[in-house]
């Protein structure tokens, strides 16, 4: 029973590193998304401010939902 408690604690800090991983890199890229709304196009600029704003809202999400708070 301790081996499979451990097993599953390590398996759990992976994914909640992977979760920051991603949600970091997608707080980058909406750097980058904003920027290129500048320099794309007039018709896709809008469209790429936008998923610029939505990936800065996801990168936030993720930290709240999905990696919760801790209780100790």
């Amino acid at each position: 029973m301790r081996h499979y408690l451990r097993e599953n604690w390590q398996n759990e800090s992976t994914m909640n590193i992977l979760a920051v991983i991603v949600s970091i890199a997608l707080f980058l890229a909406s750097f980058l998304l904003f920027a290129y709304a500048f320099a794309v196009p007039e018709e896709f600029a809008a469209l790429t401010f936008f998923i610029g704003i939505m990936s800065v809202t996801l990168s936030m999400a993720i930290p709240f939902k999905i990696l919760g708070h801790r209780e100790r």
